[in-house]
């Protein structure tokens, strides 16, 4: 499977208005230059274990393809560095309970935690938790707002951050929008066919 498939089948969409504000570019771009892959700056929040499992979501939401997946981009790293910098600390608190909500469930349902479930019954519980937050996108269409759960919320903010993470860092610009770094020209009006993926 593709990661236009996957990107798909996770329903991942940045939900952030675009063009996006100056100021909150610029945020991520002094974020991302401080997020390196691993074996760069040491965690600020998350432990080794959340780490690895922010890791592994991240990686199944972008994966490594012809060109490097989440990991590869340093994308759980920019995440730790969003929990340490630039979320609140609801908001902090919320991805945290979420993931650790995301363990109880992978407990619940297959007997072990997520990391160590088979790349099938994460790939299958994703889906689930993905159609759990669509169902209650679905409900606010509707006029029916529902609370989401910790997992929920987790998800829909997981989403957000590993696709912010992974556009924003060199692999993201220059092998998957072909964005060179600095560009020789700017053309406003380009056909899509013309620019590539």
């Amino acid at each position: 499977m593709n990661r236009r498939d996957w990107l798909t089948v996770f329903g991942a969409a940045l939900v952030v208005p675009l063009p996006l504000p100056h100021d909150l570019l610029a945020l991520g771009r002094r974020l991302r230059a401080r997020a390196t892959p691993a074996g760069g700056a040491p965690l600020q929040v998350l432990s080794p274990q959340q780490s690895e499992l922010v890791a592994t979501i991240a990686e199944l939401i972008i994966p490594q393809t012809d060109t490097p997946g989440a990991r590869g981009a340093g994308v759980p790293q920019f995440i730790d560095l969003a929990l340490a910098e630039w979320l609140d600390i609801d908001d902090r608190q919320r991805f945290l309970a979420g993931l650790a909500e995301v363990d109880a469930r992978s407990r619940k349902a297959f007997g072990h935690e997520f990391t160590a479930c088979t790349p099938q019954q994460q790939t299958d519980f994703l889906t689930l938790l993905d159609a759990e937050v669509a169902g209650l996108r679905d409900a606010d269409k509707q006029g029916t707002h529902r609370e989401p759960t910790p997992s929920q919320g987790f998800f829909r903010m997981m989403k957000r951050l590993t696709l912010f993470g992974y556009f924003t860092s060199e692999v993201g610009v220059t092998e998957e929008l072909h964005n060179p770094i600095i560009p020789g020209r700017y053309d406003g009006c380009v056909l899509l066919e013309q620019r590539g993926k």
